[in-house]
């Protein structure tokens, strides 16, 4: 006897049952595209389809005339509507076809017609849970919900969901993965992170009608990206528009365009030919377009300290916000480019176990302050990791940025070192203070790189044939692969031995001591 099909509920996707995604999933996949291409396809060789079809090549008329002079109107209108229909058949079974569902243990997606696809994001490697919203989504009400999963590329994503359901599942897939029960999370108190504010992304309820849909719309595009009450407003941070865009201009990439630009209108004046000029034309506009892209990517970007994990939304028109949850950082760089120097700016970056092969997709995902002030920079790292905010830790990140030479904060480079470290040697040291590690380096591009001992995996020391004859050695913290290279060189041999010793202990001790992984759950023996 064959079992019954599993009944398909929308008021708990949570339930551990199986779930489709709302109807206009496929139009929001791409089938808008593909019907957009086929109607731009059609209406501009219309003639030639028909004249095809009917042998016709030499007729000039419009091809409705020529259907009905031919009396084929009727075929042709069936034709369309066999077409519409099998288009609309395709949508359907596709739709049906995806399914998914959140249990205790992970997230399954199933997709796929002719071939199948089975993705499972376990909870306990889940790395940070996104909800993307792109323009034409937001038009619908739907949101795509995205598991950021240890290891390359093995991201799930949930497409299409409405919007306060994403925000809601979001919450409850990190309830879940913080180790807290359901009686726990009936009994919490409080606003859930993800879940929508009071009213404001569902906007008021006019019984389905048009005027009410469209009310409602505009109440989702005008509402905040994060309830109000979802983080206090201390640990908020948000990127000022006039830095963001000063950043865009002083960056790399517009130093290199200005470059060739230059070498242009050098090679122009050098071969008298002002025509090579025109060539700046459109290096100007590309880099216009990028850099507006840039801008409007990372415009309303903030960062916020909720009870499960930093908060990071940006976006005007297409928004995108994630949820890391706490123990997911395993290393940060913070770091201030030359040309941000006058300005005293400075981006942060952090790596995590969830890598993605795009480069840009990389770069987004391990980038956490685009550009920021000083003060906004140790606000940021103290929302990333809390125990930064010891009062003894605080003198060492203010040392971490500034040209801090040799208060004994830092163990440096010796003075024998400047053969290596022309210009950083006095900058260049370490600090261990529980819970981290902080490696200082760089005096033209200067970099402070923090990693919690809980995430070290292993510690090494190297030693090459010149830094035998120097007395000098190199560390290196391993953690997951990412952009960040928690490493230092030139230092004392027993400087060095020392801080191997040291993390040997210190590590081991703080990865027996970590809960993070399930965050929620209170740790044994607390009468918390």
């Amino acid at each position: 006897m064959t079992a019954p099909a599993p009944a398909f509920r929308r008021d708990d996707l949570g339930d551990g049952g199986w779930h489709r995604p709302i109807a206009a999933t496929p139009l929001l996949r791409g089938g808008l595209a593909l019907v957009a291409i086929a109607g731009i396809l059609i209406a501009n060789f219309r003639e030639r389809l028909i004249a095809v079809v009917i042998g016709q090549g030499g007729y000039e008329g419009d091809p409705v005339d020529l259907l009905i002079d031919n009396g084929l109107l009727p075929a042709g209108l069936g034709v369309s509507i066999l077409v519409i229909a099998i288009v609309v058949v395709l949508f359907y079974v596709s739709w049906r076809m995806y399914t998914f569902r959140v249990t205790d243990e992970l997230v399954e997606v199933r997709s796929g017609v002719l071939f199948r696809s089975n993705r499972r994001a376990r909870l306990d490697r889940i790395q940070g849970v996104g909800i993307e919203r792109t323009l034409f989504a937001r038009i619908f009400g739907a949101a795509r919900l995205e598991l950021q999963v240890a290891g390359d590329d093995a991201n799930v994503r949930i497409e299409y969901l409405r919007g306060r359901d994403a925000d809601a599942l979001r919450g409850e897939i990190l309830r879940r993965a913080s180790g807290v029960r359901a009686a726990e999370r009936a009994a919490a108190e409080g606003p859930a992170d993800g879940a929508p504010a009071a009213g404001a992304a569902e906007g008021p309820n006019f019984g389905g009608t048009l005027p009410g849909l469209v009310q409602t719309r505009m109440g989702e595009f005008l509402a905040p990206e994060r309830d109000p009450a979802l983080a206090p407003p201390e640990s908020v941070v948000e990127m000022h528009p006039g830095r963001l865009i000063g950043s865009a201009i002083l960056s790399g990439r517009t130093f290199w365009f200005l470059v060739i630009i230059a070498l242009i209108i050098s090679g122009a004046i050098g071969a008298d030919n002002p025509l090579l000029i025109v060539t700046v034309v459109p290096i100007l506009l590309a880099l216009g377009s990028v850099t507006i892209r840039h801008i409007a990517k990372f415009l309303r970007y903030s960062v916020a300290a909720t009870p499960d994990g930093v908060r990071i939304g940006f976006g005007l028109l297409s928004m995108s916000s994630e949820t890391v949850p706490p123990g997911r950082i395993h290393s940060i760089s913070v770091s201030q480019p030359l040309i941000w120097r006058p300005v005293d700016w400075w981006t942060i970056r952090i790596n995590r176990a969830s890598r993605s092969r795009s480069n840009s997709q990389q770069q987004q995902n391990s980038t956490v302050l685009p550009v920021g002030s000083r003060a906004d920079a140790l606000k940021v790292l103290r929302v990333l990791l809390p125990e930064l905010a010891d009062d003894d830790l605080q003198p060492l990140l203010e040392s971490g940025f500034s040209r801090d030479r040799g208060t004994g904060r830092y163990s440096t480079s010796p003075p024998r070192a400047r053969v290596i470290r022309w210009f950083s040697w006095r900058r260049n040291g370490f600090a261990l203070v529980n819970p981290v590690a902080l490696l200082r380096r760089g005096a033209i591009w200067r970099e402070l790189v923090i990693v919690p001992f809980a995430r070290i995996q292993s510690v090494s020391i190297h030693q090459g044939w010149l830094g035998r004859r120097m007395r000098l050695a190199g560390v290196h913290l391993h953690t997951v692969q990412g952009p960040i290279s928690a490493q230092l060189g030139a230092l004392d041999e027993a400087d060095a031995g020392r801080f191997f010793r040291d993390l040997e202990s210190d590590a081991v001790r703080a990865a027996a001591a970590d809960h993070s992984a399930h965050w929620g759950r209170p740790v044994a023996g607390s009468t918390a």
